[in-house]
């Protein structure tokens, strides 16, 4: 899982292995494989850089 924040500042976690795709247009916005979007104030980069890591500490 995964800590991100959705626009009005939520935080959440995601199971960011659900995640079918990502796209910056200009917000970031996530479609997983179970239909639900989310949009959210971090970069797809960064998005990117915390499932690496997390994967790296968790293998």
């Amino acid at each position: 899982m995964i800590i991100l924040t959705k626009l009005n500042g939520q935080k959440f976690a995601l199971n960011f292995h659900l995640i079918e795709t990502i796209q910056e247009n200009p917000d970031t916005t996530i479609k997983l494989s179970n239909g639900n979007v989310y949009i959210v104030e971090e970069p797809l980069e960064t998005i990117l850089n915390l499932i690496i890591m997390y994967e790296k500490k968790f293998s």
